[in-house]
């Protein structure tokens, strides 16, 4: 598609990462709210957003890794929502500052950015180090800023809890509260929020109304499949090789490790009713996901 800039609309919101998960269900949530001539979709492979140009959606190349493709991508905005970095190889912050610099020279209104609960320097995880550093880059970029700060995606649960189907335990190298939210909740609220214009300034925390342990996910686990199922924590480094040994990269094992250490620290532990007022509804549940996942 030759897409065009047309700078002059009024209130167009700009979305990076739309053909990945999260902000592409943004962008369904916004065209439920907003026309379509609103939307501009950033995307590193325009090829992979047709189903946004069939629905009047502007397809731009936007790509954090090429700064050159940026100002272009971006120019009009007057909110644009920046989807965080999800290589755990790539030097984040690095492309997040490309992506704030660009918006910041073509003079973007608002830069919203999908950040994460427990975003600290001193965070085990290495991801909330990098949402602390990209969320210091944008207090300092003199343009008006909202971090998405949300809670532990859900959907993590299915590979985070191993097979206990099988074994009848969940094996974990620490233990902690984790408010573990829906990627799909926290899409539909970014889209609410996008459509605010702007009643949401800096750190905004979007999690589940309950933080719960892995011992918690066991007593529920155990409910559903009608028999016992076990939380036992074992040393983190025997929790490593047998990552390792069942074919992990010890890379990604220690990467994933710092998340269960981030837990036990308590930087997943806290909540907020935000997310529930967003939406008009409860957000979705452990409970509700281990049932989707037992169902045959």
């Amino acid at each position: 598609m030759d897409s065009y800039i047309d700078i002059g609309r009024l209130a167009v919101i700009i979305v990076t990462g739309a053909t990945g998960a999260l902000n592409g269900a943004t962008v369904d949530h916004l065209l439920g709210r907003l026309p379509a001539g609103d939307i501009v979709v950033a995307v590193r492979d325009p090829g992979k957003a047709q189903r946004f140009v069939e629905q009047g959606v502007e397809v731009r190349r936007g790509d954090y890794a090429d700064a050159e493709s940026l100002p272009a991508a971006f120019a009009g905005a007057d909110q644009l929502l920046l989807v965080s970095s999800n290589d755990p190889h790539a030097d984040a912050v690095s492309l997040h500052r490309a992506a704030i610099e660009a918006a910041v020279a073509v003079g973007v209104g608002r830069i919203l950015y999908t950040s994460h609960q427990g975003a600290a320097p001193d965070s085990p995880f290495r991801p909330g180090r990098d949402h602390a550093a990209t969320e210091q880059l944008l207090a300092e970029s003199g343009v008006a800023w909202t971090s998405l700060r949300n809670g532990f995606y859900l959907h993590s649960l299915d590979w985070l809890l191993g097979p206990w189907r099988e074994t009848g335990s969940i094996c974990v190298p620490a233990d902690g509260p984790v408010s573990w939210t829906a990627r799909e909740d926290a899409a539909e609220a970014a889209a609410a929020i996008l459509a605010s214009d702007g009643s949401y300034e800096g750190p905004t925390t979007l999690t589940a109304r309950t933080a719960i342990t892995f011992e918690d996910i066991a007593v529920i686990a155990s409910e559903l499949a009608g028999r016992t199922i076990e939380r036992v924590v074992i040393d983190p480094d025997e929790w490593v090789a047998a990552q390792v040994g069942a074919g992990q990269q010890d890379s990604m094992a220690r990467f994933t490790l710092g998340m269960y250490q981030a837990a036990h620290q308590g930087y997943f532990a806290g909540v907020d009713p935000l997310l529930s007022g967003l939406l008009g509804r409860q957000p979705q549940t452990v409970r509700e996901q281990l049932a989707q996942s037992t169902t045959p």
